[in-house]
């Protein structure tokens, strides 16, 4: 990851934002916890942050989470699309040590280090963020969103790790070999 921000962190943020939205559709509810479900859509998320970095990750985030629940729900709930930016640039800010631009995610110790990166942003996006922004923007009752919260971690955990740890160590191992284009003078 560079440092500059081209056409290549646009052209990301239109494919991430666009798949984001799609897979807002893509849900398994948990049905005992209101509003709250495993959507895949998280991996796309750590998936574009770790290559593109911290603005490409926050801004899917927001434009995904917030376009997504327009589009399919008819209003925007923005107490849970902030804690989605809080995650991208999270994982975002570690991109150069995730190294899966380059071919370096199918390292073990970068597997570890995005899964402690991914687990603890979703920790603060999902049990402080989202929770305190429910009570404070909708008066949300106390009890019920810090519930929320803790099963939208929990889930969130599980589909970032594993899905967004295949896709990455996936695009890490082919990546590399199919970026060897170069543009001419």
């Amino acid at each position: 990851m560079n440092n500059k921000f081209g056409i290549r962190e646009v052209v990301a943020l239109g494919i991430g934002t666009a798949l984001f939205v799609v897979l807002t559709t893509v849900q398994v509810p948990l049905l005992f916890i209101p509003n709250t479900s495993l959507q895949p859509r998280m991996a796309i998320l750590a998936f574009f942050a770790a290559i593109y970095g911290p603005i490409v990750g926050g801004v899917i985030g927001v434009l995904g989470h917030a376009l997504g629940d327009a589009l399919f729900y008819g209003s925007v709930w923005w107490s849970w699309v902030f804690p989605e930016a809080v995650i991208g640039i999270s994982i975002g800010l570690f991109a150069k040590k995730l190294a899966v631009r380059e071919g370096g995610f199918v390292n073990t110790k970068n597997i570890v280090l995005f899964n402690i990166v991914q687990v603890i942003s979703n920790a603060v996006a999902w049990i402080v963020v989202a929770p305190i922004l429910d009570i404070l923007v909708y008066a949300e009752p106390v009890n019920k969103v810090f519930i929320q919260g803790v099963f939208a971690f929990l889930g969130n955990i599980v589909i970032t790790g594993i899905l967004g740890t295949l896709l990455m160590a996936a695009y890490s191992k082919i990546g590399v070999k199919s970026s060897n284009l170069k543009a001419e003078d």
